[in-house]
């Protein structure tokens, strides 16, 4: 069996972050790892940032990326806090980028062991088209790749394939 040392969790701004962050805590804790919480500012978002800035708008990119980070380092502070997870055993690392390809180079650089994320439960037209982040994580990730879903997300894919077969 495999060993597992650093776990990657991969958190977004979302109301799924803090019971994503709970269940990746409780894997490390049982398997005696270290967490590295990650969170990926969106390039496209910042581009926008720019673009606007560019046609003359009083809007400073660098500033917006400032406070994006300054915003998101907070949330992720509470809920590792709320945790209780020993806070000598975490790294936090927020980055700009695309987000599947930056979580990517972060699990390589960071010879991470396994992964954590959520995976939203919803089909809409840009994941048809292009497909989540989530999803292409556990298609091209080269390590474990472990899908957190919330009690409330399980009852309703429970519902479905019980009214589906």
């Amino acid at each position: 069996m495999s060993t597992f040392k650093k776990i990657m969790v991969a958190l977004g701004i979302t109301q799924y972050a803090e019971g994503i962050f709970a269940y990746a805590a409780g894997l490390a804790e049982a398997l005696e790892a270290d967490l590295l919480v990650v969170n990926i500012i969106n390039k496209r978002d910042v581009e926008a940032i720019r673009s606007i800035t560019s046609m003359g708008y009083e809007v400073d990119g660098g500033h917006y990326v400032e406070g994006v980070r300054a915003d998101r380092s907070a949330f992720l502070k509470e809920i590792i806090e709320r945790a209780g997870f020993p806070p000598e055993r975490i790294r936090t690392i927020i980055k700009v980028g695309n987000p599947y390809e930056k979580l990517l180079e972060i699990i390589v650089q960071e010879k991470v062991d396994m992964v954590v994320m959520g995976s939203k439960s919803r089909m809409d037209f840009e994941h048809m088209l292009v497909g989540s982040v989530a999803s292409k994580i556990f298609r091209r990730s080269p390590v474990t790749v472990v899908s957190y879903r919330s009690e409330a997300e399980a009852e309703h894919l429970r519902r479905h394939i019980r009214r589906d077969g």
